[in-house]
This record gives C-alpha cells, sequence and structure tokens, in this order.
C-alpha cells in the first residue's frame, strides 16, 4: 500500500468529519441539519476503519492517535443520547483503551517510577547513615510510636474503616491530581511528588527496619501498594506528558501538542481513579485487619499486581 497516497485520499474525509464534529462540539447535535447527520455517522464509521486499517500497516503513531482522537470524538457525539451505550464505551474503554493507553505512554509512566525509586533509594540511604535525615522527612509523632512503642500506627484505622478509607481515597486522588496538574510547571512539581514520596517511603522503610517492624509494615503496604503506587506513576505519567508537551512540542505548535498530550493524559486519569478508590478500600478494611494473616496480605498484593501487569500488556487481536 502506498501509505502517502492512501493518506491524501482519506485525508478530506477527516477533516470533514473534524469540521462536523466542532459544530456539535459547540452547539449540541440538534444544531446539525438531518442530513449532516447521515453524513456525521458515515463518515465516524468511514474514520473508523481507516483507524483499524492504520493500525494494522503500523503507519505513523501520530496519525494513529489523531485518527483514535477523532473516532472517539465521533463516537461520543454520535453517541451521547444513549447512556447504555456511554456505559459500553466506558466498558470498552476499560476492557481494551486503558491498556492501550498504558502502552502508548509507558515512557514517560517509566520516567515517573524511576524518580520515585531514585528517591526511594536516596531516602533509605540517607535514613541509615543519617538519624537527623529522617527526621526532615517523617512526621515526629510516627517515629516516636514506632522507636519507642515499638508498634506500626496502622491500628488506628481499626474501629473507624469507613471514615479511614475515604480520607485514604481523598488523599491519594489529591497527590495524583497533584502530579497530573504539576504538568503545567514543566514537570517541576511532578517530578517533585514522585521524588519526595520516594523518599517518604525510604526513610520510613529504614525506620521500621531498624525496629524490626518491616514484616507487618510491608505486609499493610502490599495489598492496597499494588494498586496505589502504580496509579500514582501513572499520574506522574500524564503530568510528564503535559511536561512534554510544554518543553519539547516537536512538530506541533505548542496549542496542539498541549490538546494532543492532555488527551492521553485525561485518558491516564480516567483511568486510575478507579484504581484509587479499590486500593483505598483495600487500605481501609483489608491492610490493617488484625484478623488476616501477613502473609496471605503478601500473597493478595502479589495477585493483585501480577493481574495489574497482564491487564495493562492486553493487546486487541
Amino acid at each position: 500500500m502506498n501509505i502517502q497516497r492512501w493518506i491524501t485520499r482519506r485525508e478530506p474525509n477527516w477533516q470533514r468529519l473534524d469540521a462536523l464534529l466542532k459544530q456539535v462540539e459547540k452547539k449540541g447535535l440538534k444544531s446539525a441539519r438531518a442530513g449532516e447527520i447521515r453524513e456525521l455517522a458515515s463518515l465516524y464509521r468511514s474514520v473508523a476503519a481507516d483507524l483499524a486499517r492504520a493500525q494494522t500497516q503500523q503507519i505513523g503513531q501520530t496519525l494513529i492517535q489523531s485518527l483514535q482522537i477523532l473516532t472517539t470524538r465521533g463516537y461520543t457525539q454520535i453517541y451521547q443520547g444513549s447512556r447504555r451505550q456511554e456505559w459500553r464505551a466506558a466498558l470498552e474503554f476499560y476492557r481494551w483503551g486503558l491498556p492501550l493507553v498504558v502502552q502508548q505512554t509507558f515512557p514517560y509512566i517509566a520516567l515517573a517510577t524511576g524518580l520515585f525509586l531514585l528517591g526511594g533509594v536516596v531516602g533509605w540511604w540517607y535514613a541509615w547513615q543519617d538519624p537527623t535525615f529522617m527526621s526532615l522527612v517523617v512526621p515526629q509523632r510516627l517515629i516516636s510510636q514506632v522507636r519507642d512503642e515499638h508498634k506500626l500506627w496502622m491500628g488506628s484505622i481499626v474501629g473507624v474503616e469507613p471514615l479511614a478509607s475515604s480520607s485514604i481515597m481523598i488523599n491519594n486522588l489529591s497527590v495524583s491530581f497533584g502530579a497530573v496538574a504539576g504538568g503545567i510547571t514543566a514537570g517541576f512539581y511532578t517530578t517533585y511528588l514522585m521524588v519526595f514520596n520516594g523518599l517518604l517511603i525510604g526513610a520510613v522503610g529504614t525506620l521500621v527496619g531498624q525496629n524490626n517492624l518491616a514484616y507487618p509494615f510491608w505486609a499493610f503496604v502490599f495489598p492496597h501498594g499494588a494498586l496505589e503506587l502504580p496509579a500514582i506513576f501513572f499520574a506522574g505519567g500524564a503530568g510528564l506528558l503535559l511536561a512534554r508537551a510544554i518543553l519539547f512540542p516537536g512538530k506541533y505548535r505548542r496549542g496542539d501538542a498541549l490538546k494532543f498530550y492532555s488527551f492521553q493524559a485525561a485518558q491516564l486519569v480516567f483511568g486510575i481513579v478507579p484504581m484509587l478508590i479499590i486500593a483505598g478500600t483495600i487500605e481501609g478494611f483489608f491492610s490493617p485487619n488484625p484478623n488476616v494473616p501477613d502473609p496471605i496480605k503478601y500473597l493478595v498484593g502479589l495477585g493483585l499486581f501480577v493481574f495489574l501487569v497482564l491487564y495493562c500488556n492486553r493487546k486487541r487481536s
């Protein structure tokens, strides 16, 4: 297939669909005439077929992503009147869309993960070498409880699970949204959040290790951390996508680059919200439960992480 000739032949349809979508996005579907609605539906099916062909022929990733955005916009406008179709679209996104966007944005997610791990290693090292460093990162109340009372702080959750769970969800969502919004600072705030949270977990790991509480501490962290930490890394990746648009727009104008990468960032945000809700529920009700043996908590955490990895590597056959 002559790719350039195919693009030249199909591009007028893409431009026409984009123009119709801009009209209905601005004024609503009711503003379109009957003929325009039929044309919109026909062009949507045509562009969806073009997207499938582009994916099969492995045409440039930029073109594929542009067609994905166009077909998503078309689907939203055509089926917006049907609640059932909206649910199907959401289900389809979680079945295939989220794994795809994770795969497409993996370098940014990996960079966010690397920043967190770097902070973790630095925090662990300095906390072992210099006891005063720990007090700069970890709240003094936690340090005193672990060192003086030789017990962890998770017991305070038991008995107030619903309140604790909702508070945990709100905190995790605020951290994640902060990491995403940090992209507009050219990624500096996103980087700070990733590194600081790594420093914190590294220093806390040293604290519990020095006081022989590492095994129950990580048993608490594993079940919810298997979803919570990847969700925060996804949020960091979304923030770095925005930073990429600001700092390195490439062949796009900066405004167009922001629109393009913001769409991927928004998809990641849409994906991490349920992850954080599930993680918050686990952290509130399961992780601190003294009736659940620690080995079971480790197994649950490992199982959730393996499931997440397999899910994110799904490919439509």
